[in-house]
């Protein structure tokens, strides 16, 4: 016999197998929608309802669900044969909106599979509060959808834009302001003078580099909301990453690729007065043009011999070599993050882990 046919062979008695031990509990149905539910109404059940096809006794050892919100409640009491069974499934519609589809897996003794079960159905989405809709507390009567606000690349020339949402749940106009934005920086901030009582609207907030004057890296602010001249204690943080734009769709040409062998520097055992150690990392430009580093952000004790403005010619190799002062270090593990901004339009960031175990 072939290798082809016995594997062959092989998968019929499995199939075989797995559906004869399916037919020893059968369910009529074993499929059943619960049409559409209101979240607001809570949980919803139906009783599946089985029966022993064979002539032995069936334990149900188990029923493995696709989901937490799916819950099954059944008996363990042996199945008689051509006697039935129940197997009571509820589903949680709390938080999941929309259409759902969850499938059970029943299992016997012998942890064999002998039955399948599905819930289906659309969850009719409850009107939430404000509270829910609005979960920060800035004081004074003011609510905020979120306090931090990523971006991930800021593309040089280009703004991006995105918004926190706020309501004013008090009975007053409030009067509102955000400081903490550097005058003339990247930054732009749109936010309401005052708010109305029950107002809701954004504060729009976004970064802008202009490509005469480029500014690469990281790019954060923690803006602190004023609301009738009190400082809140809540912080607005907005923080992104300042790279090239990338080449315009269909461009054919040429292109920088920074390769690095390994994207983590081990300086190993330290002491607190070895100050000067060196690790050196080669990078490797394999693309079809030159390949210009933009800026290296480096952690507090860690120096770099590569500089922003640096070009690798296309096939060529250049050596970045760091240096640690374990001096301001505390003793034990040590891990930082150095950040590598270059213009290669793939990736244009990476971070660089460096590691060292700071002794006496």
């Amino acid at each position: 016999m072939s290798v082809k046919r016995f594997v062959l062979f092989i998968a019929l008695i499995a199939c075989a197998l797995t559906a004869s031990a399916q037919d020893e509990l059968t369910f009529e149905p074993d499929t059943w929608n619960f049409g559409a539910i209101r979240e607001s109404d809570g949980k919803v059940s139906h009783v599946f309802t089985g029966t022993n096809r064979t002539d032995r006794p069936i334990v149900i050892l188990d029923v493995i669900t696709s989901c937490g919100c799916t819950a099954p409640a059944f008996s363990k009491k042996p199945i008689l044969p051509g006697r039935t069974t129940e197997i009571r499934v509820t589903y949680d519609p709390t938080d999941r909106p929309g259409a759902f589809t969850k499938r059970l897996t029943v299992y016997s003794s012998d942890r064999r599979k002998i039955a399948q079960l599905t819930v289906a159905g659309e969850v009719l989405p409850r009107e939430k509060s404000t509270e829910e809709l609005y979960p920060v507390d800035a004081g004074g009567g003011l609510r905020l959808t979120a306090t931090t606000l990523p971006f991930s690349y800021v593309y040089i020339g280009r703004r991006a834009q995105s918004a926190v949402g706020y309501a004013n749940v008090s009975s007053r106009t409030l009067m509102f302001e955000l400081r903490g934005a550097e005058p003339g920086g990247p930054l732009e901030v749109h936010a309401p003078r005052t708010i109305a009582p029950g107002e809701r609207g954004e504060i729009d907030l976004g970064f802008f580099v202009p490509a005469d004057r480029p500014r690469y890296g990281t790019l954060k602010a923690a803006l602190t909301p004023v609301i009738d001249g009190r400082a809140s204690e809540v912080r607005l943080f907005v923080h992104g990453i300042a790279v090239d734009a990338p080449p315009a769709a269909g461009a054919n040409s040429p292109v920088p690729e920074l390769r690095i062998p390994k994207n983590i520097v081990k300086f190993g055992p330290v002491k607190r007065t070895d100050a000067g150690q060196r690790r050196s990392l080669t990078l490797t430009n394999g693309g079809t043009a030159p390949l210009t580093v933009r800026t290296v952000e480096l952690p507090a004790g860690i120096g770099c011999s590569l500089r922003g403005g640096e070009r690798i010619a296309p096939g060529a190799d250049a050596t970045m070599e760091l240096t640690l002062d374990p001096s301001d270090r505390d003793f034990g593990p040590m891990s930082v993050h150095l950040l590598l901004i270059t213009d290669d339009p793939a990736r244009p960031m990476r971070r660089i882990r460096v590691t060292a175990v700071v002794e006496e």
